[in-house]
């Protein structure tokens, strides 16, 4: 992977999209699947992958396919309980610890779903499938959309169905979101950019977005966010709001009176919705994005409104194109080498 500038890495969304859609139906093509028939299928990640994988299992299961999303934590035990057959995640495919549950299930059914194909997690496996994201930044943008797309192309060959014709409409809608968004996403930056938190709200896969929205802030802005599951989310998490905490809401349903509420109590408020009736009001920005009516492909719209958010904030705080300050040393395997083979 090359690394790029976080904008660079958001700009070049719809490119990124229009080539994954080839890779990953060419080689959806040739993978086997049969391993996986009649099976519970668990989709494993960790960092933005597990976010990934909740999404994952949400869209399987609505294809009426029993799946659930693990971290790793959940994996080192549990052998022969947690799932029948297993999806790993990992973008770099040298994510330590999705490596070491894998390896703890020599005989289960495995697919990884990485950037490319030569690496550790794909040598595990022994079957995977790229994604072809390509060019990407630190904190994950081109790298959780193309994994996106990968486990909806996935799911709908899981389920013995056709791919979705919305898969081909993505990228062109992509491309709207980041020209029509861009006043809201900016006035979004504005208004957040002084918080000393920010709650993340969705339901489904918008309850992954919430994840991944909160990983991407902490890491390129530097500001503690949190995911919450919009139910859970009535249940008390917001009780600690007010004015100094934001909220970013994404969804069509309950999470439009959220955001509404938590404006009209003068919380800084964000919602991301494919609904064109819910106007703006003091301490709301409603950033309305395309909807294509297909919960993978909605949410890859979705998350990228929100990265758009980010590399504003990001721009504002000083810290545009920043990398980590807290490497760690133990979560990576060395790259894969075929002379190791």
């Amino acid at each position: 992977m090359e690394r790029i500038g976080y904008r660079n890495a958001v700009a070049r969304q719809p490119e990124s999209l229009a080539e994954g859609l080839s890779v990953v139906r060419e080689a959806l093509a040739r993978l086997d699947i049969s391993g996986f028939a009649g099976k519970t299928v668990g989709f494993a990640g960790i960092g933005a992958s597990y976010q990934a994988a909740m999404a994952g299992a949400v869209y399987l299961r609505a294809l009426g396919i029993p799946s659930f999303p693990y971290c790793p934590t959940d994996l080192y035990e549990a052998l022969d309980s947690a799932a029948g057959a297993f999806v790993a995640l990992s973008a770099s495919g040298q994510s330590r610890e999705i490596s070491d549950v894998m390896r703890l299930r020599p005989s289960t059914p495995k697919i990884a779903i990485c950037r490319g194909s030569e690496n550790p997690l794909a040598e595990l496996t022994g079957a995977v499938l790229p994604t072809g994201s390509g060019s990407d930044n630190g904190a994950s943008s081109t790298g959780y959309t193309g994994m996106l797309l990968a486990i909806g192309l996935l799911c709908e060959r899981l389920a013995g169905g056709r791919s979705s014709p919305e898969w081909n409409r993505l990228p062109a809608a992509v491309s709207k979101t980041l020209q029509s968004a861009a006043g809201q996403a900016s006035e979004a930056a504005k208004m957040l950019g002084a918080c000393s938190s920010i709650d993340l709200v969705g339901g489904g896969t918008g309850y992954a977005n919430a994840g991944e929205g909160a990983m991407l802030i902490r890491e390129a802005v530097r500001i503690p966010a949190a995911g919450w599951d919009t139910m859970n989310y009535l249940h008390g998490p917001m009780e600690s709001q007010d004015r100094r905490t934001g909220v970013i809401a994404f969804g069509n349903g309950r999470e439009t009176k959220i955001a509404e509420d938590m404006a009209g109590f003068g919380c800084p408020s964000v919602l991301i919705t494919n609904r064109h009736d819910i106007a703006q009001r003091d301490n709301l920005v409603v950033i309305a994005v395309p909807g294509l009516n297909h919960p993978i492909a909605d949410a890859i719209i979705e998350i990228v409104a929100l990265q758009m958010i980010t590399g504003d904030m990001q721009d504002a705080a000083g810290l545009t194109n920043i990398t980590f300050r807290y490497r760690q040393t133990d979560t990576k395997l060395k790259p894969w080498s075929p002379t190791e083979v």
